[in-house]
């Protein structure tokens, strides 16, 4: 597994936001590590980002790293991202996640059925963007992100109306992470597949990584109908 091409890239981008020296352990397990300017998380939080048999995790300090490190010796790997096991082991006040984590490789990515609705393009900033987020609600379009895009934005027009839409934000490492919306009214229905799509195809021509995080079941299932590989999750937690 360590020398998967898709894990290796996946890996050293988790390792790059965690804005400290850590890696995932070639043998397994969990490495906690101090580190106050982490991304794994918001700051003063602790940051889980489990790939394969290996995690790395963030603390804000010393005292937390040493809880943290004492509790998740407790845990396998495969748990130290489910948000009921790191519970029975720390006093947790808020979490956010888990969110599995999907990556795309050039040979990976799986044609859109036959019958797929047209997807057209669109300016990032593009004021009909905003609509599609107002319709979605501030929640959803929070965890979307789709107004911090700086790729093109790939939409499905119905009436003239977006109804949904997808692009990336370059992150580090040469990675495209992906925003997917779709307006409530109109889910289930193959949109995010066709959005998602033709964000992944351009991001892919870019020579970028491309990584979709999924919180929500209905995400998950259309970046696994693309092609997209699970190769973990993440988790940020918040102590008391």
């Amino acid at each position: 597994m360590a020398t998967d091409p898709l894990m290796v890239r996946a890996r050293g981008l988790w390792e790059e936001l965690a804005s400290a020296p850590v890696s995932f352990a070639p043998t397994g397990g969990v490495s906690v590590v101090v580190s106050p300017q982490s991304r794994l998380c918001p700051a003063g939080w602790v940051g889980i980002a489990a790939l394969g048999d290996a995690a790395i995790v963030t603390a804000p300090g010393e005292d937390t790293a040493r809880i943290v490190r004492d509790a998740l010796a407790k845990l396998p790997v495969g748990a130290v991202t489910d948000a009921d096991a790191v519970r029975e082991v720390l006093p947790v006040a808020r979490l956010l996640g888990p969110a599995a984590l999907a990556y795309a490789a050039p040979d990976g990515l799986r044609p859109v059925p036959p019958g797929a609705p047209a997807v057209a393009q669109l300016p990032g900033e593009h004021p009909d963007l905003r609509s599609l987020e107002k319709l979605a609600g501030d929640e959803e379009a929070g965890e979307a992100g789709l107004d911090e895009i700086t790729s093109p934005a790939f939409v499905v027009r119905e009436g003239g109306e977006v109804t949904a839409a997808a692009g990336y934000r370059i992150w580090p490492r040469g990675t495209a992470h992906i925003s997917v919306l779709t307006a409530p009214r109109h889910r289930g229905r193959g949109l995010a597949r066709a959005t998602g799509s033709a964000t992944t195809a351009h991001a892919l021509a870019a020579g970028l990584l491309p990584q979709w995080r999924a919180r929500l079941p209905a995400s998950r299932r259309a970046a696994l109908a693309l092609g997209f590989r699970e190769l973990g999750a993440q988790l940020s937690v918040e102590l008391p």
